[in-house]
């Protein structure tokens, strides 16, 4: 490593200490000075862990699925150098590297696994060069920053070509977008889905992006739909039709709101995994991670151990204790990850308690009109469960509009624009014992996160 680059390593991480220090994540800033004095430092960097670069992106479940991989990957006595809290942008993925690094830029870590945003998915692969990529799937997200949905397959597909040699793209054969980047040439994929005979969701009245052909434009037709357009598909015209997956779920049982059981099938064999985190998204998210684990040549046994005992990412299906009040926090960004989450808080048997934090900061993405794609109909459908629902946030009387014409008695809404204040009122309202659900945008994730953490609740995000 030459003196600059050197250089880079210091600054950045005399950078994560200040910001620290100063309460702040620390997360972003010092990559970005760093590659300013070094431009190439995530290159030399990225090329030192033993076991090479793993990337995972995907419109949804990139934090949780690399989470459960770096279990695994724990589990299996390999030391991993990962961007943790979720800066998945090229700044946060040089930040993750600089403090995997020694004070002379030398990196001892088994593997780099790397949450890499989707539109970053060129350029971060370009300079790290991954081993394994794994694509979680491709729903609309965020429209005012990557478009229509085919220009995401085209960001993620542009990564895919600057894999390693021998390197492989572990792709959801579920989704008709992520399944047709194994086509491209030049990658070899591995793909992994759930294999159950019976549909596992209200899947048809949830949002879906991509039910028709990717090859000639004619729906599917559907064996099975499992999540918004998920599923075993194929087209009764040209007949493209889901590939067949190496890593698979084919049976799963005691799924509710703390977790669920499935048994997992592998080329190295099969077990039975219980997972503590809830919703039939995390059952994907765990089958990818497993298929990158498999990709990554790891042991059944490390599989199984890690997914058991990885507990939710902060902010995303996360249970926190708030004196004698429950609060569960779920993230949500786009209307299939909406409906998903609605879906894991209709399944629990006690009255619904909500606070919605609605932000349009450019990470939540500016343009909120995909509240309207939402099935906030189901949850109205559902209101004599629903105690009350507070509305806060930059936007937080657009949610109440959306809620208000989905058919929710009004007399149960209540807008608080402030997300302090709000979650106030929300734990004043319920009694002892009683579950508070906070169901916000990223931004408004970490701020209410925030809020918490100053109180000594849980961990701030970066500590996680």
């Amino acid at each position: 490593m030459n003196l600059r680059s050197r250089m880079a390593v210091w600054m950045g991480k005399a950078l994560v200490t200040a910001t620290r220090v100063a309460g702040r994540g620390g997360t972003s800033l010092p990559g970005a000075v760093a590659r300013k004095v070094a431009p190439d430092l995530l290159r030399t960097l990225a090329a030192q862990p033993r076991e090479g670069v793993v990337a995972i992106t995907g419109t949804n479940g990139k934090t949780t699925t690399a989470k459960m991989l770096a279990s695994i990957c724990e589990a299996a006595g390999w030391d991993v150098a990962h961007n943790r809290a979720g800066a998945n942008l090229i700044s946060g993925v040089t930040t993750a590297f600089i403090q995997a690094a020694d004070w002379k830029g030398r990196i001892h870590r088994s593997v780099g696994l790397l949450e890499i945003d989707e539109a970053t998915m060129p350029r971060a692969c370009q300079e790290v060069r991954p081993k394994v990529a794994v694509v979680t799937n491709f729903f609309r997200d965020q429209l005012d920053r990557f478009g229509e949905l085919e220009h995401t397959v085209d960001l993620v597909a542009r990564g895919l070509a600057h894999l390693a040699p021998g390197g492989r793209a572990v792709l959801n054969a579920d989704d008709p977008n992520c399944a047709r980047l194994g086509q491209r040439r030049g990658v070899e994929p591995l793909y992994y889905g759930l294999q159950v005979d019976a549909a596992t969701a209200e899947a048809a009245s949830q949002a879906a992006d991509a039910r028709h052909c990717v090859q000639c434009g004619r729906p599917y037709e559907y064996r099975v739909l499992h999540y918004a357009h998920l599923g075993d598909y194929r087209c009764p015209q040209c007949g493209h039709r889901r590939p067949e997956p190496r890593v698979y779920v084919d049976r799963l049982w005691d799924v509710d709101a703390r977790g669920s059981s499935m048994r997992l099938v592998t080329p190295e064999g099969a077990c039975e995994v219980r997972l503590q985190i809830p919703g039939l998204y995390n059952v994907y998210n765990a089958i990818a991670a497993a298929a990158g684990a498999v990709a990554l040549g790891l042991p059944l046994a490390a599989i199984r151990q890690g997914l058991e005992t990885t507990t939710s990412q902060f902010g995303r299906m996360e249970m926190i204790t708030i004196g004698d009040r429950q609060v569960f926090m779920a993230l949500v960004k786009n209307p299939a990850g909406f409906d998903s989450v609605i879906q894991t808080v209709m399944q629990a048997e006690a009255r619904k308690n909500l606070v919605i934090a609605i932000n349009d900061q450019y990470a939540d993405g500016t343009d909120v009109s995909w509240l309207w794609d939402v099935d906030f109909e189901r949850l109205a459908g559902h209101q004599s469960e629903i105690n009350f629902v507070i509305c806060t946030g930059v936007r937080a009387e657009d949610m109440a509009v959306r809620l208000k014409y989905a058919g929710m008695d009004p007399a149960k809404l209540s807008v608080e624009k402030d997300p302090e204040r709000a979650v106030k009122q929300g734990l004043r309202y319920i009694q002892p014992g009683d579950l508070l659900y906070i169901l916000p945008t990223y931004t408004a994730m970490l701020q209410i996160r925030g809020l918490i953490a100053r109180k000594g609740h849980v961990k701030k995000y970066w500590e996680v």
